[in-house]
């Protein structure tokens, strides 16, 4: 027999299910709030200025580009070179955007842009099938304000569209085994499910399909719907692997087969060696990742304790409601609790196997779909104390955010503001940085005085999400935090223009652009001034750069050889044809020390950064 809280949630289900709340008209009215938000806040995102920055960013834009200019679809290539660390979609994307709209920097963040949207539009969606209207909205806003979601799309990694893969995924595999969907629709449904974990591997490798049937495992074994036949026919698992295969195989094969050696399962990897695509993508970028042996080994890891708990910031604050989620019921048989309890699998699949592996703050972004339904649902189930608790509680936080930004813009005021912000930062070795947020390290007060704008926006920010705390309840409070969040999104992106000189390379780029036609070298590795290579589109040689993401590719057979070292750069400098160096204000002695100062002649600098030419 049932038992008491099974019956008391089948009751509850039928009761809310027969509800206005999941009338369509307000399921409607929830999804156009949730795009709307979502919308102004990522579609902005495309302007530019900033421009893409160093590193990551233009990196992933100059990969799709390459596409476009090499016709191959199968390997990728940045600086001339193969590049076999990631899957292809996120790349196909941009290509695709680039043939569409143009090869700008704008139209390779339309992918990014367009995942966020449908990602959070998806979220309130499921949130509002399961839990109704309010709860949808509550979901999908609390995602589409993520500082989290912001942050980590602010470069192009294929995160967010694995995410959207994933939760895809989830959100058909839920509908399959539910006992309210039609028999002949479950076909559909699952079909789905093991298609877009297939679309998730060509996003961002093995994990799209580790997390969706991992978290449909756990889920299955804690329901017990694992021992009923009836739940495996409707999840049509023969079909579906065709499916997952027919969807992710191709192009594993064909890159398998453009990049010989084929088959290679050496379990360590160091300096010099190539072993052909297979070896590169399957044990290099995955098995050898996971276990922290990966080559080369470019990359920090978080502390596990702040892996978890950054995630009060990046959900703040809507966070402050993931404690009413330790009140819900997870174990009836009704919708929302199926829903409620698939979501908590989602997060601790994700979470925990990020525990046990190395870790970037972004990799939880898979488990942000579920964190929202949870913290959707935690808020339409809180009563008006809970209410009240919570939104006291952030009123005295943004307040004092409040009064902390007029008080940098009191301390502030007396600063000039030449040149750019690089004049004014603290810095500090880059190398040591492990966080997204380790920049703010370099802050000083004088900066803040490059940063007027943008703090006076985010302190607008602060007064309405403090009057929406103080003076509002339940929804309008909601939306009135939600506004407050949309407007520190801007500031934010003002802000990172005043960044524009120091985070990316672009004003280099422009001087060169409109410089005498001649060769360019980056004294360093390609990623230290990608947005360099994006936005010059020339070829480069790197001084002593043979490291990091293209070293891999250099090695392939028949591969050019665009690095020199301080010989190569010593005759080139001296040659009779003209050459430009980019390189970094605190490492120019070494390039000094090589060909002499007199020889170096400065055409721009910015964000600590110069180019020079030889002649």
């Amino acid at each position: 027999m049932p038992s008491a809280i099974e019956r008391q949630d089948d009751f509850d289900s039928v009761r809310v299910e027969q509800s206005s709340e999941f009338s369509p008209r307000r399921l409607r009215r929830s999804e156009l709030i949730v795009l709307l938000f979502v919308s102004i806040t990522w579609l902005t995102s495309l302007l530019t200025p900033p421009r893409l920055m160093d590193d990551v960013d233009a990196a992933q834009a100059q990969i799709g580009r390459s596409i476009l200019q090499t016709g191959d679809w199968v390997t990728m290539h940045i600086g001339g070179l193969k590049y076999m660390e990631k899957p292809p979609f996120q790349y196909w994307m941009i290509a695709v955007s680039d043939s569409l709209f143009g090869e700008h920097d704008w139209a390779a963040r339309v992918p990014v842009s367009l995942c966020a949207i449908l990602l959070c539009w998806l979220v309130a969606r499921m949130a509002g099938w399961g839990f109704g209207a309010e709860a949808g909205k509550y979901a999908g806003l609390s995602l589409a304000t993520s500082l989290g979601l912001w942050l980590f799309t602010r470069i192009l990694i294929p995160d967010v569209a694995v995410t959207l893969a994933i939760a895809f995924a989830l959100w058909c595999f839920v509908r399959a085994i539910d006992p309210d969907t039609k028999q002949s629709q479950t076909r559909w449904w699952a079909l789905a499910a093991w298609g877009s974990s297939g679309a998730g591997i060509l996003m961002k490798g093995l994990i799209a399909a580790v997390f969706p049937f991992g978290v449909a495992l756990v889920f299955l074994a804690i329901t017990g719907l694992w021992k009923q036949r009836s739940v495996w026919r409707r999840l049509h698992v023969l079909p579906g692997i065709l499916v997952f295969l027919a969807v992710a195989a191709p192009w594993h094969i064909l890159a398998t087969l453009q990049n010989p050696p084929y088959f290679d399962a050496t379990m360590h990897a160091e300096s010099g060696q190539y072993r052909g695509f297979f070896w590169f993508y399957f044990f290099n970028e995955h098995i050898l990742r996971f276990m922290n042996r990966r080559y080369p080994h470019d990359y920090n890891t978080v502390p596990r304790a702040l892996f978890w708990l950054s995630h009060l910031a990046w959900f703040f604050p809507w966070s402050a409601f993931f404690f009413r989620a330790f009140s819900l019921n997870y174990l009836g048989s009704g919708r929302a609790s199926r829903l409620r309890l698939l979501a908590l699998c989602w997060v601790l699949v994700v979470m925990g196997f990020f525990t046990f592996s190395t870790t970037q703050e972004y990799y939880s972004m898979p488990a942000y779909p579920a964190m929202a339904l949870l913290i959707g649902s935690a808020m339409y189930e809180a009563g008006p104390k809970a209410w009240k608790i919570v939104l006291r509680s952030v009123g005295v936080i943004v307040t004092l955010a409040f009064a902390v930004i007029v008080g940098l813009l009191w301390a502030s005021h007396g600063y000039a503001a030449p040149g750019d912000i690089s004049r004014a930062l603290a810095h500090a070795d880059a190398s040591t940085y492990t966080l997204s947020l380790d920049h703010m390290g370099d802050l000083t007060i004088r900066s803040f005085a490059y940063l007027r704008v943008p703090l006076a926006l985010a302190g607008l920010a602060s007064l309405v999400g403090a009057i929406g705390a103080w003076f509002f309840r339940r929804e309008r409070a909601a939306l009135m935090l939600a506004v407050m969040l949309v407007l520190f999104f801007q500031a934010a992106r003002l802000a990172l223009i005043a960044f524009d000189p120091y985070m990316g390379s672009w004003p280099l780029a422009n001087a060169i652009n409109h410089a005498p036609p001649g060769g360019l070298i980056f004294d360093n590795a390609y990623y230290e001034f990608s947005s360099i290579g994006f936005y010059t589109d020339r070829p480069v040689l790197m001084l002593n750069g043979r490291k990091n993401n293209l070293e891999y590719g250099s090695y392939a057979p028949g591969a050019s050889n665009p690095f020199i070292d301080d010989a190569g750069f010593i005759a080139r400098w001296q040659s009779p044809d003209r050459w430009y160096v980019a390189s970094e204000d605190e490492k120019v002695d070494q390039i000094r020390k090589l060909v002499g100062a007199a020889a170096l002649h400065p055409i721009v600098s910015a964000g600590g950064k110069t180019v020079y030419v030889n002649r």
